[in-house]
């Protein structure tokens, strides 16, 4: 039986039931609060979340105070999967910057899942592979174009994750993510209104134009979503393979 809401995950929508039900007893629903930090740099990871609505950032803190945003997870993904690599310190805050719902499991009991299902394993495996296509010309981005551009990626990042033209999302928040100045996201927010990619900004929320913001993004939006999709549509297979019962050798020689 699928979690309440648990259909709304990817990762566990793609489970077959039976290595579903391995995580059943302990999967809980749980709302993600705006701002709320599932987990901290630092500090060991106690849950998995997997979101069925809303957006968690992965966020890198500086030495300085300074913070940057590495990636944003949505219903298509899990937050702390990497736990399972063993017990140690999160390397990242992640922060809900989109309120919503998420099925929760104690790191603990995913990890002796995880063990004991190849299907699950397979899940985690398309979980880091997305999230390393994000990291990773995430960080060509942001060494190769200019901030408007990544400005604009970022707001369709969390479009795409909510799927509503209104981002939850302050100018504080943004100069988080960007690692940036408050008075730089001022003065780029100034230029998307200029140009109708923003069509209103009032309260902590933002109204954007998708097709205006698509034409002012670099090209790494699509190129990550096009990627991503590829790494879902390998890993949906594999999973499928993965739980397939091994037929005993006796018995494929004897259908021969």
């Amino acid at each position: 039986m699928t979690p309440p809401g648990g259909a709304d995950n990817r990762l566990l929508a793609a489970l077959p039931q039976a290595d579903l039900d391995l995580l059943m007893p302990d999967l809980e629903v749980v709302a993600l609060h705006q701002d709320e930090a599932l987990s901290r740099a630092g500090e060991p990871i106690e849950h998995v979340y997997f979101p069925h609505s809303g957006a968690v950032t992965l966020m890198i803190n500086m030495a300085s105070g300074k913070t940057v945003a590495t990636a944003v997870i949505g219903r298509e993904g899990g937050v702390g999967l990497l736990s399972v690599l063993g017990p140690s310190p999160s390397a990242i805050t992640a922060v809900v910057h989109a309120a919503g719902t998420a099925s929760r499991i104690p790191a603990s009991r995913f990890h002796a899942a995880f063990t004991g299902s190849a299907a699950i394993r397979q899940l985690v495996q398309t979980h880091v592979r997305s999230l390393l296509i994000q990291l990773q010309h995430g960080a060509a981005c942001n060494a190769l174009h200019p901030v408007e551009a990544r400005l604009a990626r970022w707001l369709l990042h969390f479009r795409d994750r909510i799927d509503h033209d209104v981002l939850p999302l302050t100018q504080e928040a943004l100069s988080e993510i960007l690692g940036v100045r408050r008075t730089t996201v001022t003065l780029l927010m100034r230029n998307l209104r200029a140009s109708g990619a923003i069509r209103s900004e009032r309260r902590g929320q933002l109204e954007i134009d998708r097709s205006r913001l698509a034409a002012i993004t670099c090209e790494c939006h699509g190129t990550m979503n096009l990627e991503v999709e590829e790494i879902f549509a390998r890993g949906s297979a594999r999973t499928r393979i993965a739980a397939e019962p091994v037929e005993p050798a006796g018995e494929r020689r004897e259908a021969r």
